[in-house]
C-alpha cells in the first residue's frame, strides 16, 4: 500500500494533491459545524519543544480556573479526561483533528491547545481552524527531504502564521525570527532570556517583551524572574525556560496574571518521555525522546552533569542508547547523531528505533558513519532495542548515567507495511533493571 502511495504522489500533480488536502480540511470543518468558532484554539509550533510547551501552556491556563484541551504527540486530553494517542502523528489529519475541537467545545473547554507541524500545514490540517494565537518555539533542520530545503521547511511555518493572524508569540532568541516578526497580526509577544545588559538578540523594535532574567540552573530545576515575579520550574534544561515562556506569553495574551503563571508552573513535576528519571539508583537512567542534532546535544550536555565525581575511584560514565527514524526521514542527520553521541558518550549503543519500510541494518550503519575511527571501540550495534536497552544497563556501574534518547514514550515501534510493535522504552528499563 505505501508503494502504491509513493506512486501516486510521483505522478499526480501537486496541485491536485493540495487540493484534495485543502477540500477534505474544508469538509471535515464543515460536517463538525466549524468548531474552533466557538471555542479559543492556540497552534504551537517549532522543531523542538512543542509537547512540554502545550502541557505549560494547558496548566497556566487550567490554574487560572479555564477548562482546556490539548492534541500533542503523547495524548488527548479533554477537561481532564485523557487518552493516549496511539496514531503516532504529532498533528493528525484534518477530520481527527474537527472531531477532537467538536468534542472539546461539548466538553465545555474554554480553550484548545494543538500541535502544529510544517507537514501538516503543507497539508492544509491547519485550515478553517480561526487560531486564537499562534506560537512559534524554534526552527533547526528537520523534514528536509519531505520539504526539499531547509528554507522550504521554514516557509511551511510562515504559512501557518499568516493564516493565525490574531496574536503572535515568539521566541526572540532563535536566529530565524526576523522571518517571523515581519508578519501581520493584531498582537504580538516577543519573549527570550535576558543576558545581563544585552537584551534580546533579535533587533526588532516596539514590540512587547517577556523577559526571563537572572536565570539559574539548578541541581532540582530552573529559577528565573519575569519583572519581579519569581518562577520555579522542577526541569531540567535551559531550552525548558524558553517552552514555560512560551506558555507564559499565552496566558498573558489571555490576562492570566504572572503570578498565577508562577503557581501554575511550580506545581509541574516533570514532563512523560522527556528527561524522565526512570532508575535513580545505583546509577541514574534517563530517557528522552531527542531526534534533532540539536535537541540531542542539548540532552548530552545535561545529562553529563549528572555523573558522579570520581572521588578516588574511576570515573563515572554516560552510556547513551540511539537510533534514527526510517521511512526515509531525515537521512542527512544520522551520521550527526552518531559524531554527537561520540562526542559526549562514554559508551554508545546503536539500536533500532522506527524503522518502517527501510532496511534497520543500514540506518544503524548510518549513524555509525559519523563516528570517528579513533573512538569506534567505544560503540556497539545492536539491532534489537531491548537487547541495547539490557545491554548498557548491565554496562553501568554506581554513579553511571544511562540516557535513551528517541522514543520517550512512545507506545509503538514502526515497522513496513503500517505494522507495529506495542514499546515503551520506560517498561523495558524497569523490567531488564529487575533482571539484573
Amino acid at each position: 500500500m505505501e508503494k502504491i502511495l509513493k506512486i501516486l504522489r510521483n505522478i499526480v500533480p501537486r496541485f491536485l494533491i493540495s487540493g484534495y488536502h485543502f477540500l477534505w480540511a474544508f469538509f471535515s470543518a464543515a460536517f463538525f459545524g466549524f468548531p474552533s468558532k466557538k471555542i479559543k484554539v492556540i497552534g504551537i509550533t517549532g522543531t523542538s519543544g512543542k509537547t512540554t510547551t502545550i502541557e505549560l501552556t494547558s496548566r497556566i491556563l487550567e490554574e487560572a480556573g479555564y477548562k482546556t484541551a490539548i492534541l500533542s504527540s503523547i495524548k488527548f486530553r479533554i477537561n481532564g479526561k485523557e487518552k493516549e494517542n496511539k496514531l503516532r502523528m504529532t498533528m493528525p489529519g484534518r477530520a481527527i483533528i474537527q472531531k477532537f475541537l467538536a468534542q472539546a467545545v461539548r466538553a465545555g473547554c474554554d480553550y484548545a491547545i494543538l500541535e502544529v507541524t510544517s507537514e501538516g500545514v503543507v497539508q492544509h490540517r491547519h485550515r478553517f481552524i480561526d487560531f486564537e494565537a499562534g506560537v512559534f518555539m524554534n526552527l533547526s533542520p528537520e523534514h528536509i527531504e519531505s520539504h526539499g530545503s531547509f528554507e522550504n521547511y521554514r516557509k511551511a511555518k510562515i504559512r501557518f502564521f499568516k493564516k493565525a493572524k490574531k496574536i503572535h508569540i515568539l521566541n526572540a532568541d532563535d536566529e530565524n525570527i526576523e522571518h517571523f516578526s515581519e508578519l501581520l497580526a493584531d498582537k504580538k509577544y516577543f519573549y527570550g532570556i535576558r543576558d545581563g545588559e544585552q537584551g534580546f538578540k533579535t533587533k526588532t523594535q516596539n514590540i512587547e517583551l517577556v523577559e526571563a532574567r537572572e536565570y539559574r540552573s539548578l541541581p532540582t530545576g530552573l529559577r528565573f524572574y519575569i519583572n519581579n515575579t519569581e518562577f520555579n520550574l522542577s526541569l531540567l534544561g535551559k531550552f525548558n525556560v524558553y517552552n514555560a515562556l512560551a506558555g507564559i506569553c499565552v496566558g498573558l495574551s489571555q490576562k492570566v496574571d504572572l503570578e498565577t503563571c508562577s503557581k501554575a508552573l511550580e506545581k509541574v513535576i516533570g514532563m512523560p518521555g522527556r528527561m524522565e528519571l526512570v532508575i535513580k539508583e545505583p546509577f541514574k537512567v534517563f530517557v528522552d525522546y531527542a531526534i534533532t542534532p540539536n535537541a540531542l546535544e542539548q540532552v548530552y550536555q545535561i545529562m553529563s552533569k549528572f555523573k558522579l565525581p570520581s572521588n578516588g575511584k574511576p570515573d563515572s560514565k554516560m552510556i547513551c542508547v540511539l537510533g534514527s527514524c526510517g521511512g526515509g526521514r531525515d537521512r542527512w542527520k544520522r551520521p550527526i547523531l552518531g559524531k554527537l553521541a561520540a562526542k559526549y558518550c562514554d559508551k554508545v549503543i546503536i539500536t533500532n528505533e522506527d524503522p518502517y519500510d527501510e532496511d534497520p541494518k543500514q540506518i544503524l550503519l548510518e549513524i555509525k558513519s559519523g563516528i570517528p575511527n579513533k573512538e569506534i571501540l567505544m560503540t556497539s550495534l545492536i539491532l534489537d532495542r531491548r537487547e541495547a536497552i539490557k545491554k548498557a544497563l548491565e554496562l553501568a556501574r554506581q554513579g553511571d548515567v544511562v540516557i535513551i534518547t528517541g522514543k520517550g514514550c512512545e507506545p509503538s515501534i514502526c515497522l513496513a507495511n503500517n505494522q507495529k510493535i506495542l514499546w515503551d522504552d520506560r517498561e523495558v528499563v524497569r523490567q531488564e533493571f529487575k533482571k539484573i
